[in-house]
């Protein structure tokens, strides 16, 4: 069994578990999925109930809870019992662009250049660290919900704000890759 778990699946089954989450979702009555709603569960759980947004029954929300803990500890266990010690594989032009912008280190999932506390303290790594984080959480409130809420629950339910949203992740995203990622990585 461990030998099936340390090989890499095929695509198509994560986009079957996806498909079956959302109907088992919709049948339960639940129409929130997504990593985003957890936070506001959490402030609902912590913070006094004196704040108007976080006054709601969070109690009916707590299955998310669970739904989060268990990516962290799925990610807990693949890392101890299913380690991975190849460097990461990419396409060499994208190295030899990478490379341009002085990133040559492919040795772990992200690239340390950009992804460490040393590169935090550079202009390069606070825009995109501290930057972008709280775009991405400013992003996501706005919006309502994250990309996996939006495109995954909200076009499964038909709603029209989901579609919206997710075309707006995808030409964000393509603006940001293509011009405005560049430049930073440029500094």
């Amino acid at each position: 069994m461990l030998k099936v778990l340390q090989q890499p699946w095929p695509w198509y089954v994560a986009g079957v578990l996806i498909g079956l989450i959302v109907p088992a979702l919709l049948l339960l009555g639940n129409k929130h999925f997504g990593i985003s709603a957890n936070l506001r569960h959490a402030c609902a759980a912590c913070f006094p109930a004196g704040i108007r947004f976080f006054r709601y029954d969070w109690k009916k929300e707590t299955w998310n809870f669970f739904f989060v803990g268990g990516i962290l500890l799925g990610a807990l266990l693949t890392n101890l019992w299913i380690p991975n010690t190849d460097p990461v594989q990419i396409h060499p032009a994208l190295a030899n662009e990478l490379a341009g912008y002085g990133i040559t280190d492919h040795s772990s999932l992200v690239p340390q250049e950009l992804f460490s506390w040393h590169s935090l303290f550079t202009l390069r790594g606070f825009i995109m660290l501290i930057g972008g984080g709280f775009l991405v959480g400013f992003g996501t409130r706005y919006a309502g919900g994250c990309t996996s809420g939006h495109s995954i629950m909200g076009l499964s339910d038909l709603q029209w704000p989901s579609l919206v949203a997710t075309v707006m992740f995808m030409v964000g995203g393509f603006i940001m890759a293509n011009l405005i990622l560049p430049v930073i990585l440029h500094l």
